[in-house]
């Protein structure tokens, strides 16, 4: 981790040009020292975010949100959708071009809903996908009014 002492490693990636405008920029804004340290701060972050994904356990409810290029993909998303609708309580989808956005509202264990998220991100024309885990078994649910 940032910090410890290690000097760090130099590597080498590729990423769409775009990308790495708007990550210049944003780095630049906040003031932070160089893109390296944007770059280990980023890292650091997907780390705990996929570490608290992988570590959820018993039954918990979540919101998966993906988007993606419809024609690419659609009848694999359909499929997959399909196999994990034992969680999947409902889903939201709408257009952006050619792009959609869709949400999945899930409710069921923990591993289901981990390997949903797991298998939406096999494929290529499947941009990003997020997960907001509203309730797990701990938490005491409440009402409304």
């Amino acid at each position: 981790m940032a910090g410890d002492g290690n000097p760090g490693m130099r590597t080498s990636v590729n990423i769409p040009e775009g990308l790495l405008a708007e990550f210049d920029r944003v780095w630049r804004e906040q003031d932070l020292e160089n893109r390296s340290r944007a770059v280990r701060e980023a890292m650091e972050e997907y780390v705990e975010r996929h570490s608290r994904l992988a570590a959820m356990d018993g039954d918990v409810v979540a919101l998966v949100g993906f988007d993606y290029r419809h024609a690419d993909v659609i009848r694999d998303l359909h499929a997959v959708q399909h196999t994990f609708q034992d969680v999947i309580l409902n889903t939201s989808h709408t257009h952006q071009g050619e792009w959609c956005l869709e949400s999945l509202f899930c409710r069921g264990p923990a591993e289901r809903v981990r390997d949903l998220t797991y298998r939406l991100r096999d494929f290529d024309a499947v941009r990003r996908v997020k997960v907001m885990v509203i309730r797990d078994e701990a938490a005491e649910p409440h009402g409304h009014g």
